[in-house]
């Protein structure tokens, strides 16, 4: 299968109000360490769990349980994607404003659309169900599901399987950016007031409303992808 145009979505933070899940979701999960033993140090404030966002699970836990055994990150593993499933069901939070009408424009006219995301693969799966993005995903890729490393590594593989000739890399995070840039692809950086300064350094051009997608793509042509 070749896939001559993509275009790569990241998850928290770019399609997903993560910020009004993760909280409640890792002080639930810090508070259960406590309870069976398993963790005696701090729950992480909102600054430090913001901060992890966009990272795969085993570097989210080298930061939040430095020096914790596998017993406690396997066991921290398990609670935070319970606690992240149930508060998606619940309703905690929301798509961005926009999204899922501009997926499925994008979708109407034809663009092979991706998540390329650090996250478990539960966790985007039940995203997909819950808010109805699955049937206009080509695809759903996660660390959690291919056990990948790096967000570049992540996108390298998911280019080379579909073997997408062009691509655009959509996300919040200098992760983004990089594995766009990386692998050779335009980037378009969100900003949707939660990027520190500098974040989105090297997108080649940022979003403020996820809405603006649709005009930015239809200035985009095949020359500037070929150039980025």
């Amino acid at each position: 299968m070749s896939i001559p145009f993509a275009i790569l979505f990241d998850m928290d933070g770019t399609l997903l109000q993560t910020e009004k899940l993760s909280t409640p979701a890792f002080t639930r999960t810090f508070k259960k360490l406590q309870e069976k033993g398993l963790w005696d140090g701090p729950t992480p404030d909102e600054p430090e769990i913001t901060n992890v966002l966009g990272m795969t699970i085993e570097q989210v836990w080298n930061k939040l349980l430095p020096g914790a055994s596998k017993e406690t990150v396997h066991a921290a593993d398990t609670l935070l994607l319970e606690n992240e499933i149930q508060l998606i069901n619940e309703r905690i939070t929301e798509l961005y404003p926009g999204v899922k009408e501009t997926l499925q424009t994008l979708h109407a006219q034809g663009f092979a659309l991706f998540v390329a995301s650090n996250g478990q693969e539960a966790y985007i799966d039940a995203i997909c169900e819950e808010y109805g993005l699955k049937p206009l995903m080509t695809d759903l890729y996660s660390a959690g599901r291919f056990s990948t490393k790096t967000k570049n590594d992540l996108v390298a593989k998911l280019l080379a399987d579909y073997q997408v000739k062009q691509a655009i890399m959509v996300g919040d995070r200098h992760s983004d950016v990089e594995a766009g840039k990386t692998n050779g692809l335009f980037t378009i950086g969100c900003d949707f007031g939660f990027a520190e300064q500098g974040e989105l350094d090297g997108a080649d051009v940022v979003i403020t409303n996820f809405s603006e997608l649709l005009d930015t793509l239809s200035k985009i042509d095949t020359i500037t992808l070929k150039q980025s």
